[in-house]
Order: structure tokens, then sequence, then C-alpha cells
């Protein structure tokens, strides 16, 4: 079987878990939802699909010789698999980060912008 097919086709059998930790991903935590929050959690998840279909075709490839045709699906899937998982989990992190800053950020300006009494009035 051609290997870009054998690609698609066990691409196409993640596919649904892809799309469940995807839209778990997207889902959690549930603020701040914004346009800039959800095109960041579409660029992560195109780039871990990306990166997964990249990580399965070098799968195929590199169990060339090792224990049959088989033995090439299951390492594509699991290195596909850990490709996508890694790329989300190494983006959660990130993603608090960039949100936690934008909060201090907004929260400064927003302090900044107050009257002296209503800012007297958070403090206590």
């Amino acid at each position: 079987m051609n290997p870009s097919i054998e690609t698609a086709l066990a691409f196409i059998l993640f596919l649904p878990v892809f799309a469940i930790i995807g839209v778990l991903y997207c889902l959690f935590p549930r603020h701040p939802r914004g346009a800039a929050r959800l095109l960041g959690d579409l660029a992560v998840l195109i780039l871990a699909a990306v990166l997964s279909v990249f990580a399965m075709r070098w799968g195929f490839h590199a169990a060339a010789g090792v224990a049959g045709a088989l033995w090439k699906q299951i390492v594509a899937t699991l290195l596909a698999y850990g490709a996508f998982l890694a790329i989300v989990c190494l983006a959660l992190p990130l993603r608090a980060l960039w949100w936690h800053r934008g909060k201090r950020a907004i929260g400064a300006t927003t302090l900044a912008a107050m009257p002296l009494s209503a800012r007297m009035d958070t403090l206590t």
C-alpha cells in the first residue's frame, strides 16, 4: 500500500480522538473568551495536526524493516498521537502565561483609568 494512503487512513482513524482533545482544549478554561483566544487555540490545533501528520509519515518510514506492516501502523499512530498531545500539553501553560500577562496589563490600565475614590474602594 502507498505510504501516503496509509498516512491518510491512520490520520482519519485518529481524527475523532484529535477532535475530542481539541474541543476540550478550546473549551477549558471557560474564561476569558474572545477572538484572540479562539484564533490562538485554532493555531495551536492546526500546528498539532500538521506535526502529527509529519510524525506519522516519519514513523512509517522509520519502521520500514521492523516486524512487518502492522508494526509500521503502530509506530506511526503512536508517534502521531504523541506529537499531537505534546503540542497541546506545551501550549496549555503557555496559554495560561499569556492570559495572566494580559490580565495584569488590562488590570493595570483599568486601575490607572479609575478615579482616585474608586481606586481606594478596590484596596479596602
